[in-house]
């Protein structure tokens, strides 16, 4: 499944956009999640929730694909 995620300010960080797609509730989930979830970023691993996303980037979570997009 293909999902696109939007955003307005240029960059959205991983534990911000594992939230607004609704892998998570609250920020504080980010770690954990990101500890005990495949993810990559342009075929990087993030190193933290904190990792930035750009507009154009392509984020895998497990078996989903997100393409982020400027707004």
């Amino acid at each position: 499944m293909n999902n696109i995620v939007f955003i307005n300010n240029g960059f959205i960080t991983i534990g911000q956009l594992l939230k607004k797609v609704g892998l998570i509730d609250t920020g504080g989930q980010a770690k954990y999640y990101l500890e005990n979830n495949k993810i990559k970023i342009n075929d990087k691993t993030p190193i933290g929730r904190n990792t930035k996303v750009f507009a154009g980037d392509v984020v895998w979570v497990n078996n989903l694909i997100y393409y982020v997009k400027e707004e």
